[in-house]
């Protein structure tokens, strides 16, 4: 009872920490898992038969609290939510197993080093957040203009994949239309990748000015108000 209790003791403490910033796994949760190790490494202990068999059910412990972590892990549009709330359901699992064993002191600084990962590490976290990103480690959004013959529409687009497939420019999105002089089709490319590789996109449109049918290419880097829709003129120079 001691070791449940003790084990009971460190996972709501760590809870708590989760209840009060309103995460998913909150106070019951954690404190749960912390006693959920501790019975199953405590069977070990309690059956002399299963006694040399504490290192390996301690290793299903490990395996199957990760399943259970995994429920909380959510994805909001490009982001990933629940992976801290996760790793702290992983450790009280690894605090409730240290309490089954007797080692309650090590299970105590365990749960004040883990408060301290959320506590303390949250505030430099949000410190190193708000640096700016570098120009050179951020990718840039940017926009491949091209006019061609309707009749070479198909093969331009065709073209321009092929040579993207092949380099680290993300194609986000590709489209085409005609144009008011009706033989004419304009084909509108939507990249992403980091500046360096802006000569990469400089041999992308040289290679594309020599196709048959293009009468213009341009390239330059796109802002949030010209993503995708509507079509428009972009600047920089033609081929």
């Amino acid at each position: 009872m001691i070791r449940l209790c003790f084990a009971l003791a460190c996972g709501a403490a760590i809870g708590a920490e989760r209840q009060f910033r309103q995460r998913m796994a909150g106070l019951r949760t954690n404190a749960l898992v912390a006693v959920g190790a501790s019975l199953f490494a405590l069977l070990a202990e309690l059956v002399p038969g299963l006694r040399p068999e504490g290192g390996r059910i301690a290793a299903q412990i490990v395996s199957g609290v990760g399943f259970l972590g995994a429920g909380v892990i959510m994805r909001d549009g490009l982001n990933v939510r629940g992976l801290n709330t996760a790793a702290t359901l992983w450790c009280s699992a690894a605090v409730g197993v240290m309490a089954s064993m007797g080692l309650l002191l090590e299970a105590g600084l365990g749960t004040i080093v883990i408060l301290s990962a959320n506590i303390l590490l949250r505030v430099i976290a949000r410190q190193i957040n708000r640096q700016p990103a570098s120009r050179e480690e951020t990718e840039l959004p940017y926009r491949l203009h091209i006019v061609c013959n309707e009749a070479d529409g198909v093969q331009v687009r065709a073209l321009v994949m092929g040579m993207l497939s092949s380099t680290p420019l993300a194609l986000h999105a590709l489209q085409s239309r005609d144009l008011d002089s009706g033989d004419k089709q304009e084909v509108l490319a939507e990249l992403f990748t980091l500046p360096q590789h802006q000569p990469l996109l400089e041999k992308i449109v040289a290679r594309v000015s020599l196709q048959k049918g293009v009468s213009a290419v341009s390239w330059h880097v796109s802002n949030h108000s010209d993503h995708c829709f509507p079509f428009m003129q972009p600047g920089g120079e033609l081929y």
